[in-house]
């Protein structure tokens, strides 16, 4: 066995937690490993970038810039909708999560950021958008990608729909 360090065109598998404001948000915990080829874009650019290198059984605590996560928040991704229009069975609470549909008819996840009065104040940024993610990772697998994943991009045993 080779010892194989991570590079692109090879497929990694990675137990990880993700801490965001002090709280367990997201772990592979009781779950398979990531698994994703590397290079590919395939998970978030921060967090990919700090992976070359590392070895088979390599932990490392990786702190991820918002803007090399899930981006800044987003200021015109407020939206102010009145009150009136919203369904009756949601409940009107700050925090709640809700699917909207654009003018295209594209689903698109909202929370709700404010409640003034009859006005709702909508937040269309990604939950983790401004937040800095904090990752504990280890990878359990390195090996070289497929000609046929190299050609995909990403690996095959991840859930991906196939055109």
């Amino acid at each position: 066995m080779s010892n194989l360090t991570v590079q692109d065109g090879q497929v990694v598998s990675m137990e990880y937690t993700l801490h965001v404001d002090g709280e367990i948000i997201d772990s592979s915990d009781g779950h398979e490993p990531l698994e994703f080829l590397q290079g590919a874009g395939n998970i978030i650019p921060g967090l990919e970038d700090e992976l070359y290198g590392m070895s088979l059984g390599e932990t490392k605590n990786v702190v991820v810039a918002a803007e090399e996560g899930y981006g800044e928040l987003d200021p015109d991704a407020f939206i102010d909708v009145p009150a009136d229009q919203f369904p009756p069975e949601i409940p009107l609470e700050v925090g709640i999560e809700l699917q909207v549909h654009d003018e295209n008819g594209q689903a698109m996840m909202a929370r709700i950021d404010q409640i003034n009065g009859e006005s709702i104040r909508l937040d269309f940024n990604h939950p983790l958008a401004g937040k800095e993610l904090v990752f504990d990772i280890k990878i359990v697998g390195v090996r070289d990608a497929t000609e046929e994943e190299l050609e995909h991009g990403h690996s095959h045993n991840e859930h991906h729909h196939h055109e």
